[in-house]
């Protein structure tokens, strides 16, 4: 073989082996990837069907519930303008309070029930994850903004 065939060779050989890391790589990162959803967002079917993901929001007053085994947790997550239910089987983070910040991982069966794997709980009054605390404020801006149409109707309709 000439040197210059075996040149071309080892670079071909470099290329496919450079090739084949980073699809490796690619597929790690992909399967690896968690999306987060809002409660609204989920109701309007973004979430993937039978993949992972998060979900956050507050959880909703008067909602946790402990079943009979004691390590299974019923609970409802909002983001103020839509509900979701949540299911977890373990032990919940010592911050998990009613009406606080919280997200959880895990993937959305057919009835609608989410079923965490994983619940995160918020870790001072002032913090609130910021996906959590964008879906929060984008439903209080829709909330607003359903209301001012809706006083904008009823004016006319005075008129």
């Amino acid at each position: 073989m000439k040197a210059r065939h075996k040149r071309i060779a080892l670079i071909v050989g470099g290329l496919a082996i450079l090739g084949a890391v980073a699809a490796l790589v690619l597929n790690a990162f992909q399967s690896n990837l968690v999306f987060f959803f809002s409660p609204t967002q989920v109701a309007a079917g973004e979430a993937p069907k039978g993949k992972s993901f998060r979900i956050g929001g507050m959880v909703k007053e008067g909602s946790v519930q402990r079943e009979a085994d004691g390590v299974t947790m019923r609970f409802v997550v909002t983001d103020t303008d839509k509900e979701m239910a949540v299911l977890y089987k373990g032990i919940l983070p010592d911050l998990f309070k009613e009406g606080k910040g919280v997200v959880a991982q895990g993937k959305l069966d057919d009835g609608g029930l989410f079923t965490a794997s994983e619940v995160l709980a918020k870790h001072d009054e002032n913090y609130m994850p910021p996906e959590a605390a964008q879906a929060v404020g984008d439903a209080h801006a829709r909330a607003a903004a359903n209301k001012a149409a809706a006083e904008a109707a009823a004016k006319s309709v005075k008129q």
